[in-house]
């Protein structure tokens, strides 16, 4: 494990490496106090894949956030993860890769969507242990698509059918929305004038099963300590 990698998890840094120079870097900081220690990571603009983006494109880079999760689980440093989204979606496997990841861990999570949480978002915000929204964030839920070049025979649609299951599969399996809602919202034509899919808001989005509850800054904190007071609890009980 890399040194920079350490220092994001929450080990003692050098003093040239600055909390403010965290935040610019990897758009994470670490906080402790006396309730425990976390880690808020933010997920924000669109998520890179395998080519990079523009420098002009706001973007979270799956290979940074990979192995910051990996160090983040294995911290003895490290009580919970607050997530932080406001993205307009991006690589289909990238986000998948950092959803699976974070729906693998024993550490306390809570994903909070301020903004929106849009597209490939979606699977993202739901692989917290317990996820909220603010009142104001959308969610835009739509089919999968495919820049470049497109070979029309019906094994290319049979293949966008498989990738929309998986990410149908994961949402599901990590919220409250069945699959058939879900696809529903999914292929809407009466939702949008020039796109297919739906937007939901932040009520509609819990009412619909898809994210936990309402959520704000404080209240996803105080979600997070009582999650981390608990398994603390648990490990001296145990």
């Amino acid at each position: 494990m890399s040194e920079e990698i350490r220092q994001e998890a929450g080990t003692p840094q050098e003093a040239s490496d600055t909390p403010q120079q965290q935040i610019v870097d990897m758009g994470s900081s670490v906080v402790t106090n006396s309730r425990g220690t976390i880690h808020c990571l933010t997920i924000a603009g669109q998520v890179e894949g395998h080519m990079l983006l523009p420098g002009n494109t706001k973007s979270t880079k799956y290979e940074h956030v990979l192995p910051l999760l990996a160090a983040i689980e294995e911290s003895d440093d490290v009580d919970g993860l607050l997530l932080l989204l406001n993205t307009v979606g991006g690589d289909i496997e990238a986000g998948l890769a950092i959803a699976e990841l974070i729906a693998g861990m024993e550490t306390p999570t809570v994903t909070l969507v301020l903004g929106g949480g849009h597209s490939i978002g979606i699977p993202l915000a739901v692989s917290g242990k317990v996820t909220m929204i603010a009142p104001s964030a959308s969610m835009t839920i739509h089919p999968v698509r495919m820049s470049g070049t497109v070979i029309a025979v019906p094994s290319t649609y049979r293949y966008f059918d498989r990738i929309q299951e998986r990410i149908i599969a994961f949402v599901v399996k990590n919220s409250h929305i069945s699959a058939d809602r879900f696809r529903e919202l999914m292929l809407a034509t009466e939702e949008m004038s020039n796109d297919v899919g739906s937007i939901v808001y932040g009520e509609q989005a819990v009412a619909l099963g898809l994210i936990d509850q309402i959520g704000t800054l404080s209240q996803a904190l105080n979600c997070l300590y009582d999650m981390i007071d608990h398994r603390k609890k648990n490990k001296q009980e145990g």
